[in-house]
């Protein structure tokens, strides 16, 4: 997936291939921890690496498959990445970042006024007061389906991303507090000095689990389950519980650990649903032998593929469906041919490298996951969003500013926004007035709420997670957390209750100078994958 407004978001990795072990030798720089993944049965050999190598043991995740342990730089990976034992190693550090795009990205200057950015000056009507922005629900009949399948209580619903603003009146009556975890400690400055989430907020710098000082994982869970309350709006599912599993730092980045914790904890609570809109980095398209990469390179590729398959399958091994964004590169993924993003941390690393289909986004390609392509309000595949006839699994409404005459904000996917990040950002006046017709405030309540309007597969993504908790609701049967429905059956059903989208005709679209081919039929083709989800379909569908 590609950057968001919130910045990059890397790892960094060391390490190197062989075909036997070199005998220890002094450490070189500083003591780090690093991720040690070893292959299938060989824990023990793997500490023996460790031990060889002048480094120590800090802690062991059996259920995923490696060790933490602290050693010296380069030196001491180089040695880890000799053993056959060991298939990557990474420093407990950024690998990943939301992927959504705020609308103004290129576009402020052509974005239309918003006449009212109150939602007082709407037309009043029942239900949600701001339901007549949302085209994106009426799409997927959501309108409609959560009059009748609004969701059980029963379900939940993890969000593994900021954060999620629990205090939000259009998101506290879904939220779960008492599951809810943040796996994340926030860092001020990165490893170079500069700034990354800024001065913490709490002396722990580790915000409470209601928090989101993001604002990215609050429009995600908001998209998903935001209630019937007469505020705001609806999500796809606004009867269902969200638990927000926090693995992303408060400037947009993730951590390896809080990745793989927060898939752990998931599967181990019981949650029904997981939504990732991020993607795992410092590379775009990690490739387990480029030839264009050091050796030390391409180990920290395989530890990222590794290590998040491995908590990827155990989360769906214990009965969590797993959903992803696509990405918002406007790449075919079956046919990617460079990549001149990568390394993305620290900046500056950026090299210009090929690649191939052997690479791969992960969690967008990863075996398991049901992974996003967006659509623009006329149901056309989103000039950003990426494609492929084997990597696009379905689509939903992820917005699209340019679609159509002009560019235009309400075009993009309106959703909840915590009002302190909005604050932050200057996007409200002090009296509280949104400055641009990105921000909508809805005071039909007290307090008043806030939302904005965000494109990307970021956004999409959240849809097919409303529309597989509202299968769950129906179709789940007692079990950990409350109902459990396979996520194989989960697959299935999205899948067969999506409205299927051919091709356009011609095959190759041009997104202004940009073409893009899709192929496939219309029951399976590359810009919409088995389809655009339906929630009414979902809501109605006999077993």
């Amino acid at each position: 997936m590609r950057r968001f407004a919130a910045g990059l978001m890397a790892v960094a990795v060391a390490g190197s291939l062989a075909a036997c072990a070199p005998p220890a030798g002094p450490k070189a720089g500083p003591d780090k921890e690093y991720l040690v993944f070893y292959a299938d049965g060989r824990a023990g050999a793997a500490l023996s690496a460790v031990e060889r190598a002048g480094g120590h043991l800090v802690s062991t995740d059996a259920k995923l498959g490696y060790v933490v342990a602290k050693g010296g730089g380069d030196a001491f990976v180089e040695a880890l990445g000799a053993d056959q034992a060991v298939v990557g190693v990474t420093t407990d550090r950024e690998i990943g970042f939301a992927a959504g795009l705020t609308p103004t990205q290129g576009t402020t200057a052509a974005l239309e006024p918003q006449a009212f950015p109150d939602a007082s000056a709407l037309t009043t009507r029942a239900g949600e007061p701001l339901a007549p922005r949302q085209w994106d629900m009426r799409m997927i009949g959501a309108d409609r389906a959560n009059k009748k399948v609004p969701g059980s209580k029963k379900v939940l619903v993890g969000v593994i991303d900021t954060g999620i603003d629990g205090k939000h009146p259009d998101i506290a009556p879904n939220f779960n507090r008492a599951l809810s975890r943040n796996f994340v400690t926030d860092k001020p400055n990165d490893e170079n000095g500069d700034t990354l989430d800024g001065p913490c907020e709490v002396s722990s710098c580790k915000d409470p689990v209601d928090q989101d000082d993001e604002g990215h994982g609050t429009h995600v869970a908001s998209t998903i389950g935001s209630p019937l309350n007469h505020i705001g709006i609806a999500g796809v599912a606004p009867g269902v519980q969200l638990v927000n599993i926090r693995a992303g730092q408060d400037s947009g980045f993730f951590f390896l650990k809080p990745s793989l914790d927060a898939l752990t904890y998931a599967a181990d609570i019981g949650v029904d649903v997981v939504n990732m809109s991020y993607y795992v980095d410092p590379w775009l398209f990690n490739c387990a032998h480029n030839k264009a990469d050091s050796k030390k390179q391409q180990l920290q590729q395989r530890a990222i593929i590794t290590g998040m398959q491995r908590a990827l399958d155990y989360a769906r091994k214990k009965g969590v469906t797993l959903i992803s964004a696509l990405g918002n590169g406007s790449t075919d993924l079956g046919r990617p041919k460079a990549d001149t993003s990568s390394p993305g941390y620290p900046r500056g690393s950026e090299k210009t490298r090929k690649v191939d289909n052997s690479c791969i986004n992960v969690p967008a390609e990863s075996r398991g996951v049901i992974s996003i392509a967006a659509v623009g309000p006329s149901g056309r595949k989103a000039g950003y969003s990426d494609y492929g006839i084997e990597q696009a699994d379905l689509a939903a409404p992820g917005g699209d500013v340019t679609e159509g005459k002009g560019a235009s904000t309400t075009r993009s996917i309106l959703a909840a926004a915590p009002e302190a990040v909005l604050r932050r950002t200057g996007l409200l006046d002090k009296s509280g007035k949104p400055k641009t017709s990105a921000v909508v405030r809805d005071c039909s309540s007290r307090p008043c709420s806030y939302y904005q309007y965000l494109d990307g597969t970021s956004m999409a993504a959240p849809h097919a997670t409303g529309v597989a908790a509202i299968l769950i609701s129906r179709f789940g049967k007692p079990g950990k957390g409350g109902v459990a429905l396979s996520p194989a059956t989960v697959e299935k059903l999205l899948y067969k209750t999506a409205d299927h989208r051919a091709c356009p005709s011609p095959r190759t679209y041009t997104y202004e100078s940009d073409k893009q081919t899709c192929e496939g039929g219309k029951s399976k083709n590359g810009f919409y994958g088995h389809g655009i989800v339906d929630a009414w379909k979902a809501a109605t569908i006999t077993p």
